[in-house]
């Protein structure tokens, strides 16, 4: 039975400013559920730590083990318990997952934000969470790893697109008007 929430997915590569799609679209009224949390939750469950290395392995285990799918199975039920009727999902990296959400949800649409390489290195490294890369040679490993599972047919393959190389301001306001235009059109 398909589900009649409105779920917004977003995609784009490591550093390319996801989170800051999901705040303005949280401060627009949306719920959110983020398809890396899985991937984290699991390794805490392995008692791993979360490296950039660690939870690539994880997500590639997920996928060879339960699927193509495997991480947007795993948060559909989030989705399904959230409050709010409009959803944004951070972190598709696949078209198997797009499929995944469309079979689920009635409307669902697909937004991706896109930075440059070198800007969104800059940004990983000093945002210095566990994960990000703490070199270029990591920081392409990683770039390769999301790739060969699908995330540049996603981004290729949005409804929506964002360029995030300007100053904060004006990507937010990028993105009001994209969640402006999605919600008239959706």
């Amino acid at each position: 039975m398909m589900n009649e929430k409105f779920v917004l997915g977003l995609a784009g590569m490591p550093g390319s400013g996801k989170s800051i799609v999901v705040n303005v679209a949280k401060e627009s009224g949306y719920g959110a559920v983020v398809m890396g949390d899985e991937v984290r939750n699991e390794a805490k469950k392995r008692n791993m730590q979360p490296t950039p290395e660690s939870l690539g392995k994880i997500m590639l285990e997920l996928r060879q083990l339960e699927g193509e799918a495997a991480i947007a199975k795993r948060c559909i039920p989030k989705i399904e318990r959230e409050e709010k009727h409009r959803i944004i999902v951070d972190g598709v990296r696949s078209l198997s997952e797009v499929e995944e959400f469309k079979k689920h949800f009635h409307s669902f649409v697909l937004i991706a934000v896109h930075a440059s390489p070198e800007t969104r290195f800059r940004r990983l490294y000093h945002r210095q969470r566990s994960d990000d890369p703490k070199n270029w040679k990591i920081f392409r490993e990683r770039e390769l790893r999301e790739l060969r599972v699908g995330l540049g047919n996603v981004i290729a393959t949005a409804d929506y697109m964002i360029l995030n190389e300007e100053r904060l301001k004006f990507v937010k306001d990028k993105v009001r008007k994209t969640l402006r235009r999605i919600d008239r059109n959706g």
